[in-house]
């Protein structure tokens, strides 16, 4: 599990599904996916989407690519897709955290730690 979470790190962007992923691990698609929920709390699909959406706070944050931009650049198919799950995640759009990110002046340490999206 452990290998295939660190994949998912690694090539957040890449188009990674289920089959992929539990060869990777070396076991059945089905035992991949209830291991990994047990393991990590969460589906294989919302892992990746988390840290695909962790990733684009990062550069919504620090630089003025477009929403559009990002999006594609994090893995996501498509704007509408990005922008309901990232609001899904993070609780606001992209464009309304990137306003609400440039008006804060702190750290970036403490700010990836204190708008990091939770499971």
């Amino acid at each position: 599990m452990l290998r295939a979470r660190d994949a998912m790190d690694r090539a957040y962007a890449q188009p990674l599904d289920v089959p992929a992923l539990a060869r990777i691990a070396h076991v059945s698609q089905a035992h991949f996916t209830r291991t990994f929920r047990a393991t990590f709390g969460e589906t294989p699909h919302r892992y990746l989407q988390r840290r695909r959406v962790e990733r684009a706070m990062s550069l919504l944050r620090e630089t003025d690519h477009s929403v559009t931009d990002i999006c594609f650049e994090v893995g996501f198919g498509s704007p509408g897709t990005f922008s309901r799950t990232f609001r899904g995640i993070v609780g606001r759009s992209p464009r309304t955290y990137r306003k609400e990110a440039a008006a804060t002046s702190v750290p970036t340490c403490f700010t990836m730690t204190w708008m990091r999206p939770s499971a």
